[in-house]
């Protein structure tokens, strides 16, 4: 077992995980399994029916495909390692993998929260400005919506990587966590951190609290558009058009502000740990099964690419 006395440099850490509660540890692989089998053939499907259907080159579904993409590398960058240690084969990680598994996965937690923002802005656009909603939503925009999103996203990330790893980490080289998180590390930090906490928590108020403005603000103006509808039919299309956005923001910004909006020193790593495995494994998988259970536009473009494949045969 590696230690540090004085703020020498680690050379890999020892993720305990759930090691202490190794029946649930059996379990958790079983589960984890199943989880990303269907998380790599769901948010796959998604990005290949976008693809495919020219009914589904729209701006919905151009962000909901680079929502997809983005939750398959985002459940990449944790499970596999995660199952390793769960096996109990391999319970480490070098410290270059702690490095860049903490930019990957907070990189892309970054970016979902701006593409969920984005997402809330193109629901409003097609509720409330449906004649200028194609003017509005423009492709080039589109395009530079999405791709501020993924660099913003991991420019932050890029930056709060550096700064944790310049702290000095003491003690033993043992992350209470099942992958390289913020919270986690910080526990190893032997200086004052009240100082990074505070830029830590201006970051997380800007990428967390920056979005959740953008998509009360839109959701305030639709319902009032909506209420305005004299028709059943329409006030039900137009919810449910926006009900598996509103599912999926509240999934996943509700977890991510209770791990990141909090002192440390009121952070208990167990419940840490399960409500990473909220928002970094459960909402990623539960993503494509709320937007094509609710989408009648995912389902006609499943029958329509899997009766092209009966044709064709």
């Amino acid at each position: 077992m590696m230690e540090q006395k004085n703020g020498s440099f680690f050379t890999g850490f020892i993720l305990l995980g759930f090691s202490d509660r190794p029946q649930l540890e059996i379990v958790l692989f079983v589960l984890l399994i199943m989880i990303y089998i269907f998380t790599l053939l769901g948010n796959t499907t998604i990005i290949a029916l976008s693809y495919l259907d020219p009914n589904l080159h729209t701006p919905m579904y151009f962000f909901l495909s680079n929502l997809s993409f983005l939750d398959l590398c985002y459940t990449t960058s944790t499970i596999p390692q995660f199952l390793v240690n769960l096996s109990g084969a391999d319970k480490s990680i070098s410290f270059a993998g702690c490095v860049a598994q903490l930019f990957v996965s907070l990189g892309l937690g970054c970016t979902e929260c701006l593409l969920l923002g984005v997402m809330a802005f193109d629901r409003y656009a097609a509720v409330c400005r449906p004649l200028h909603y194609t003017v509005i939503m423009h492709p080039c925009l589109c395009s530079m919506m999405a791709s501020f999103s993924w660099i913003f996203g991991l420019f932050i990330s890029l930056v709060e990587t550096v700064l944790i790893f310049l702290l000095p980490l003491c003690g033993r080289n043992e992350l209470d966590h099942f992958c390289c998180e913020i919270p986690a590390l910080l526990k190893l930090a032997c200086v004052d951190i009240s100082s990074f906490e505070a830029q830590l928590f201006f970051a997380s108020v800007v990428i967390l609290l920056g979005p959740i403005s953008l998509i009360l603000y839109s959701y305030g103006r639709i319902v009032r558009a909506i209420l305005r509808i004299k028709s059943a039919a329409g006030q039900r299309k137009a919810f449910g058009t926006c009900g598996s956005h509103l599912i999926v923001v509240s999934l996943f910004y509700g977890t991510a502000m209770y791990a990141y909006l909090q002192p440390s020193n009121n952070y208990s790593q167990d419940q840490g740990k399960y409500t990473a495995l909220l928002y970094g494994i459960v909402t990623p998988t539960m993503n494509p099964l709320i937007y094509t259970l609710r989408n009648k536009d995912v389902k006609g473009a499943v029958r329509k690419v899997l009766w092209k494949d009966r044709e064709s045969r």
